[in-house]
């Protein structure tokens, strides 16, 4: 009997090993299905961005052209309107070139009395230039009175033109301004929608890496599972942390009472948290957030009983203000499994006190944790 069950000891040690790496394989193939999903999603919000951005383009060049054609209607309104300027100004300064000559025929017309031009052609003594004066007087009268008209008219029209060309100028101005408005909104629309298409571009270039290297993982794992099925022990491989961004479990079940990079309840503490306060009841269990191998589990000053995973070469959690440590340095930890229970903070406040480096700086957990 000795006999026979002495072969199934390294058997059974190697079935929690092969366990592990199966769940690690399922987790990997979960979370690379997922980011699959996310990269269709964001290619469709691509091509839906880029038909947006060409409907966007076309209205800025017709806000673009809107506006060069006010801008062309106003200078030409402009130059019309400085154009009736100075032809009023000429016109102006003509009346005062003829007013003396004008003054000095009224002058004349005086000393003639109150005959005026009757008296001027009873003057003719020579009957037989009668009809010639006659002439002269009635061409003098019609001149002058013309000359008046004339005058008289072309001011009224000139001022008229000058009303109405400068209320088109100020019309033009108010939809110059309107315009210049519509091309702003365009041109920032425009910018807008090319800075979504960019940080889209952005996700699906990281969600691409992600994959990349969730696939490499899985190949390991894969021949982890080929190697311990031909009966040879070996540790399975890590997986990445990165790719499971915005997908990690929660340490602890309760509400966040201080989020990252908030300031400490003790005044003589830090300035600010580089991680989160999780209120929990006291003795609640302590959970990973990710596969790793405890790197420290004993009591540190100002955190408590501590518990740090790292889960590859540049990332780690911490675990702080624990009543109990249920492992030791050096453990493999996966995903989910109990590493301690919930304590109580320096205040007295049961809680716990979770940290997430990511190459060795202090992140916002809740970036990485599944939302809830």
């Amino acid at each position: 009997m000795f006999l026979l069950l002495a072969p199934a000891a390294p058997l059974s040690a190697q079935d929690p090993g092969r366990a592990r790496t199966e769940a690690q394989a399922r987790r990997a193939a979960d979370r690379l299905a997922a980011l699959h999903r996310e990269a269709e999603q964001l290619a469709g919000e691509s091509r839906s961005l880029l038909g947006d951005l060409r409907g966007l383009e076309v209205g800025r060049q017709i806000a673009a052209e809107q506006l060069r054609q006010v801008t062309a209607d106003l200078a030409t309104a402009s130059a019309e309107l400085a154009a009736l300027d100075r032809d009023v100004r000429r016109l102006e300064s003509e009346d005062r070139a003829e007013l003396p000559e004008l003054r000095r025929r009224l002058v004349e017309l005086y000393k003639l009395g109150h005959g005026g031009y009757t008296h001027l052609l009873f003057a003719t003594t020579d009957l037989r230039r009668v009809n010639q004066a006659a002439r002269t007087v009635a061409m003098l009268v019609r001149t002058d009175r013309d000359r008046v008209e004339e005058r008289r008219q072309r001011l009224v029209d000139l001022q008229a033109a000058r009303v109405t060309l400068g209320q088109r100028t100020k019309a033009l101005s108010a939809l110059r301004i309107t315009a210049e408005r519509a091309q702003t909104a365009a041109v920032q629309a425009v910018a807008r929608q090319n800075a979504l298409l960019t940080q889209i571009d952005r996700r699906r270039d990281l969600t691409a890496q992600l994959a990349g290297e969730l696939q490499v993982a899985q190949a390991s794992l894969q021949r982890a599972l080929a190697t311990a099925s031909a009966g040879a022990g070996a540790n399975p491989p890590a997986l990445p942390l990165e790719p499971f961004r915005g997908d990690l479990d929660w340490p602890a079940a309760g509400a966040v009472r201080r989020r990252f990079g908030s300031r400490p309840l003790r005044p003589s503490a830090a300035p600010v948290t580089n991680g989160i306060d999780i209120g929990a009841p006291e003795g609640a269990p302590v959970r990973t957030i990710h596969d790793g191998t405890v790197a420290f589990a004993e009591p540190f000053t100002g955190f408590g009983k501590l518990i740090i995973v790292q889960h590859d070469d540049r990332n780690t959690s911490l675990y702080g203000y624990l009543l109990d440590i249920d492992v030791a340095r050096g453990d493999i930890v996966g995903r989910g499994d109990t590493i301690g229970s919930v304590g109580a903070s320096p205040t007295g406040v049961a809680g716990l006190y979770f940290e997430l480096r990511i190459d060795a700086q202090p992140v916002d957990p809740l970036q990485w944790l599944r939302r809830r």
